[in-house]
């Protein structure tokens, strides 16, 4: 398992949101650039930046900062927030991004992420975000009728590199990931499953990297505070 240090840009700036609500938004840093060096020179080899203007307006606002992030690390990078049609994704790989997230667009345009996972293989990954089971969108706005692990069987035939699953409940709060819905996800895939949402301890780390399968965890809030050392992670996770 590997450990995903998180940017969440919001009107340029690096912050965290507490479960997922655009008005309780903290500052970290007001430039990406350097925080996403300071993850690399921690031992990171993947990046997850979202573009959280974008995940609530349907359109990415934070292209600059994203290029300014691509342009100061040599790691891999995985962009989502706000990606809603081929011309986005396109301009994100034309710009150096590894791997393209998409979200809302998997319950509502699923025939998009299939033509985007015919066109870049091994490059298109399906965010799935859950509140009790049930899948969220729009920034986690609204909650849908559809089920997390359902819409994942879907995204996974139409050719999903992996799929990026987070507990809504969870994220921001410090209280530690859902293992049992995280397992049952990697249970239920043959795809890679990132787990996101709640890694606020080493002993998160421990516990999921216990998943067996489990590819990898983000951690975003808990880096940040220092409840977790990232360099420390990953050891843990390389050992």
């Amino acid at each position: 398992m590997i450990v995903i240090p998180a940017i969440d840009l919001k009107d340029g700036k690096c912050v965290r949101l507490l479960q997922g609500k655009k008005e309780d938004a903290t500052v970290y840093s007001d430039d990406p650039a350097s925080t996403a060096k300071k993850w690399e020179a921690c031992g990171a080899k993947l990046l997850h930046v979202v573009d959280l203007d974008g995940a609530f307006t349907g359109s990415q606002k934070n292209i600059d900062g994203i290029k300014k992030i691509r342009g100061a690390v040599n790691m891999e990078i995985e962009v989502g927030g706000g990606i809603r049609d081929m011309e986005r994704i396109d301009l994100l790989v034309s710009i150096g991004i590894n791997r393209v997230i998409l979200g809302t667009v998997a319950v509502e345009k699923p025939e998009l992420v299939k033509e985007a996972c015919g066109k870049y293989p091994g490059r298109v990954l399906v965010g799935i975000d859950a509140k009790n089971g049930l899948v969220a969108v729009k920034g986690w706005v609204e909650v849908t009728e559809v089920k997390a692990k359902d819409l994942a069987v879907r995204m996974q035939n139409n050719g999903a590199a992996g799929i990026i699953y987070t507990d809504i409940s969870k994220d921001g709060m410090m209280t530690g990931p859902n293992i049992e819905a995280t397992r049952e996800m990697v249970e239920s895939l043959n795809i890679p499953i990132i787990a996101s949402g709640g890694v606020s301890s080493i002993n998160d780390i421990k516990n999921l990297s216990g998943i067996k399968g489990l590819w990898g965890a983000i951690t975003g809030k808990a880096i940040y505070s220092g409840a977790i050392d990232l360099k420390e992670a990953i050891r843990i996770t390389e050992a």
